[in-house]
C-alpha cells in the first residue's frame, strides 16, 4: 500500500517542478503612460512610455471636439520604449478636447490613458478691437516667442501665416508662421521669431524659391530673387529653410525680409551647426520658442548694390531659445538659453557652445527684452529666475 501512495506523490512533485520553473521570468504587464495628462492649446508633442513584451499598436479615440488632431509616433512597435511621441495640433477652440491613447498588445486587456488639451485662452490672440496685427510699430500678440517692441523706434512688426501671407488671427489664418521686426531704413529685420516643434516644422524639402515679401512694398526691400547682395555676401536665413518644410511655409523662408548679408563660411559653418542643434532642441521639446536676429547698429560695412540697396553687414548674430516641455532640467516646465556669435569668418569652424550665455546676458548685450510674456504664464519671479540662470547641461 505504501508504494501506491508514494508513486502519486512523486508524480505530483515532478509536475510542480516542470510547471513552476523558478528561472522563468514572469510576463511583462502591458502599459502606456504619457508624460502629462494635460497639454497646452499650442501644437506640439509629448513623450509616452510603452511597456510591452511583444508587438504593440496604438489606437486613438477622441472626445470633446474634432478628431484627427493627434497622432502616435510611431503608431506600432515591439517591446518597451520610452521615446514614443503623442503629436498634436493647436486647439483653436476655447473648449478643451481629449484623446484616449489605447495600447493593443497581446490578448489581454488594452491599457489606456487620456490626455486633455486645453482650449485657447484670450492671451493666445490679440484683443478683438486691435484689427490687423501686422504693419504696426509694436507687437500686440502675447505669444511667448515675441521679444518686447518699442513704440517710436522706427521698426515695424509683421506676422506671416503658414501660406506665406499676412497672419490675421487664429480663426482666420490658422497657425502662425513667423514674425519679424522690420527696419525699413536699413532694409533688413532686427529679428525673426517663431514657435518650433515637429508639427510646425512639417514635411517636405527646400524650395529655393527666392522671393519678395508680400507684406512689404516691393521698392522698399532688397530684390534677392536672382542673386545675392553683392560684395561677396551670401543670403543668410534668419528662420532657416529647414525649420519650415511644408511647401508654402518653406517658400516664405526665402522672402527678402528673412535675409541678411552673411559671410559665406560663417553661414555654412558654425551658424549652420547652431541651426541644426536648434532643430534637435525643438525635437526634444513640446515647443521651442525661437528668436533669431542680428546686431548692425555699430556696423560701418555694407554689401554691394546687386539687390538694389547697400545693406549693413551685421557685426553679430544671436539666438534666444525658450524650451517648453518635460525635463528634469526644467522643473517649472520652461528653461532658456542664448547664443551671441561675432559675425567673423575666423570662427566659422568653431564651436557654437563657446558662445552660449543666459538670457539676461543676451539682453544686456543686445538691448532687447526677450520672452516678456513668460511672466504671464509663470510668476514674474519665476520668469526672472529662468532668464538669469546659466544654461544647463541639457543645452550642451
Amino acid at each position: 500500500m505504501r508504494r501506491i501512495h508514494i508513486i502519486p506523490a512523486l508524480l505530483s512533485l515532478l509536475f510542480l517542478a516542470f510547471a513552476c520553473d523558478p528561472t522563468e521570468e514572469p510576463g511583462v504587464q502591458a502599459g502606456i503612460v504619457p508624460r502629462s495628462d494635460v497639454i497646452e492649446a499650442d501644437g506640439g508633442s509629448i513623450f509616452m512610455t510603452v511597456t510591452a513584451s511583444g508587438d504593440w499598436t496604438i489606437m486613438l479615440e477622441y472626445s470633446g471636439g474634432s478628431s484627427g488632431w493627434a497622432t502616435a509616433d510611431p503608431p506600432s512597435g515591439t517591446g518597451s520604449r520610452a521615446d514614443v511621441r503623442l503629436r498634436y495640433d493647436a486647439n483653436d477652440d476655447t473648449e478643451a478636447r481629449s484623446v484616449t491613447v489605447i495600447l493593443k498588445a497581446g490578448a489581454g486587456p488594452s491599457p489606456r490613458a487620456t490626455v486633455t488639451q486645453k482650449g485657447k485662452t484670450p492671451e493666445d490672440t490679440p484683443p478683438a478691437t486691435s484689427g490687423n496685427i501686422s504693419g504696426k510699430d509694436t507687437a500686440e500678440p502675447l505669444w511667448l516667442e515675441l521679444p518686447a517692441t518699442k513704440k517710436g523706434d522706427g521698426l515695424t512688426f509683421y506676422v506671416h501665416d503658414m501660406d506665406g501671407g499676412e497672419y490675421i488671427d487664429a480663426k482666420t489664418s490658422g497657425v502662425r508662421n513667423w514674425s519679424f521686426y522690420w527696419d525699413s531704413e536699413e532694409h533688413l529685420s532686427l529679428w525673426v521669431a517663431y514657435p518650433m516643434n515637429n508639427s510646425l516644422k512639417g514635411t517636405g524639402k527646400r524650395t529655393d524659391e527666392w522671393g519678395l515679401d508680400p507684406l512689404i512694398p516691393e521698392d522698399k526691400q532688397p530684390d534677392l530673387r536672382n542673386s545675392s547682395y553683392g560684395g561677396g555676401w551670401t543670403r543668410g536665413h534668419q528662420i532657416p529653410s529647414a525649420d519650415r518644410l511644408s511647401y508654402n511655409a518653406n517658400v516664405s523662408t526665402f522672402y527678402s525680409t528673412n535675409m541678411t548679408p552673411q559671410e559665406y563660411y560663417f553661414n555654412g559653418g558654425i551658424w549652420a551647426d547652431l541651426e541644426n542643434r536648434v532643430r534637435a532642441y525643438a525635437a526634444a521639446s513640446d515647443t521651442l520658442y525661437v528668436v533669431t536676429g542680428c546686431q548692425y547698429a555699430a556696423s560701418t560695412a555694407y554689401s554691394g548694390y546687386y539687390s538694389g540697396f547697400a545693406v549693413k553687414i551685421p557685426t553679430h548674430y544671436f539666438k534666444a531659445l525658450l524650451f517648453k516641455g518635460v525635463s528634469t532640467y526644467a522643473p517649472r516646465g520652461y528653461m532658456a538659453a542664448g547664443f551671441l556669435l561675432p559675425h567673423d569668418t575666423q570662427i566659422s569652424s568653431g564651436n557654437y557652445l563657446d558662445y552660449i550665455l543666459s538670457i539676461d546676458e543676451l539682453e544686456k548685450a543686445t538691448g532687447i527684452d526677450f520672452f516678456p510674456n513668460l511672466k504671464k504664464v509663470l510668476s514674474a519671479s519665476a520668469a526672472d529666475e529662468i532668464e538669469a540662470e546659466q544654461p544647463s547641461s541639457w543645452w550642451k
